[in-house]
């Protein structure tokens, strides 16, 4: 028994994730604005948020429209989509 009771440990550690994900990071996807500005003044639809996913090549999508409060925790895989009052895009960054 005593010999299962040293071993235990090592067994454990080994099946824990060497490299926990960061919280809201998705692996293979980093947002990039290069090439989002060509949504700028567009609507804000569910087809134009599609495609600024894509160009962007993020993995979440957050609208922000006007006068709502957003969080301040950076996630690399996330594309802000600030809306104007009209809902049209008024400015797309990361995080």
């Amino acid at each position: 028994m005593p010999r299962l009771t040293l071993l235990a440990p090592a067994l454990l550690a080994a099946c824990a994730p060497q490299q926990p994900p960061m919280h809201g990071e998705v692996a293979g996807r980093v947002c990039q604005t290069g090439g989002t500005d060509q949504f700028i003044g567009q609507a804000g639809t569910s087809e134009t948020g599609a495609a600024i996913l894509r160009v962007s090549h993020s993995s979440i999508l957050r609208w922000a429209p006007p006068g709502v409060m957003l969080t301040m925790d950076f996630s690399p895989s996330r594309v802000t989509v600030r809306l104007s009052p009209d809902g049209k895009i008024s400015a797309i960054n990361c995080g």
